[in-house]
């Protein structure tokens, strides 16, 4: 329940849309949609909505890292739903300072993900978004955005060894079993791919405490980051939805006028 308008969120990744209803510094009614029609999108927010006191059209933020998919969203939200859309970037910033090439672009999905960090732990935090892609960035103690690397991500992995071999089967990624060795197809594919990652991340995290000559909090979000990182005593904390909790520290960052309509 909330007090004024509603706010909605959307995060629009590479593979699906995360859609949630937020009430001040939580969020409630996570949904998770493939992305394709926007369609389901428009329902779920809809679903969303149901039960709530508003007091006005709700606030939806919008954020992408896929505009082939956000664009014909964006055109039906004002048509279908009567409300006031915001873009994450365009129309509100990202609360995260940058110390990256002039040219770069990183995708909107890392930014708020290092804002969310940084806006809850107020350290310097490697923070890991292990979904389509895995990334593993760096933010500094001061809230300064570093950039980082991007990697292919579990089922990505999974899926190129199926398409660019003859033997190797299709598989749905998951932990493998415990035991070191892999002692078939299956068990050896999950067994690379999944200590490939792990070791990566380790590596990576390594090379930033050198060159920060300190060790940062590490933080792992995305669909994969439990099955990944629930046994690894690197990762000190998973938090699921960091996007979205991104997006709310840009609400709140954004201004009274913005703050006064979202009811905060």
């Amino acid at each position: 329940m909330v007090r004024e308008s509603s706010i909605l969120l959307a995060s629009v990744g590479n593979t699906r849309t995360a859609v949630a209803l937020a009430s001040r510094n939580r969020l409630d009614r996570v949904n998770r949609l493939r992305n394709g029609d926007p369609g389901p999108v428009i329902d779920s927010m809809r679903d969303c909505l149901n039960g709530t006191a508003d007091a006005g059209p709700p606030l939806i933020l919008v954020a992408t890292v896929n505009r082939r998919v956000s664009d014909p969203l964006m055109a039906r939200l004002d048509r279908d739903l009567h409300a006031r859309v915001l873009r994450i970037g365009d129309d509100l910033p990202i609360p995260v300072g940058t110390c990256i090439d002039a040219d770069a672009r990183p995708g909107q999905d890392r930014l708020l993900n290092a804002a969310a960090a940084f806006d809850r732990f107020r350290q310097a935090c490697v923070v890991i978004d292990a979904g389509t892609a895995v990334t593993i960035d760096f933010v500094d103690g001061e809230g300064t955005f570093h950039g980082g690397a991007i990697a292919p991500g579990a089922q990505m992995q999974l899926d190129a060894l199926h398409q660019w071999t003859d033997a190797l089967p299709a598989l749905a990624f998951a932990a493998p079993d415990p035991e070191p060795f892999g002692p078939n197809t299956t068990q050896a594919m999950l067994q690379g791919v999944f200590h490939g990652i792990r070791g990566m991340v380790r590596h990576i995290t390594e090379r930033y405490a050198e060159a920060y000559r300190a060790y940062p909090a590490v933080i792992a979000t995305g669909g994969d980051a439990h099955h990944l990182f629930d046994t690894d005593e690197l990762v000190e904390h998973i938090v699921d939805d960091l996007t979205l909790h991104g997006m709310l520290a840009a609400l709140r960052a954004g201004g009274d006028d913005v703050a006064d309509d979202a009811a905060l």
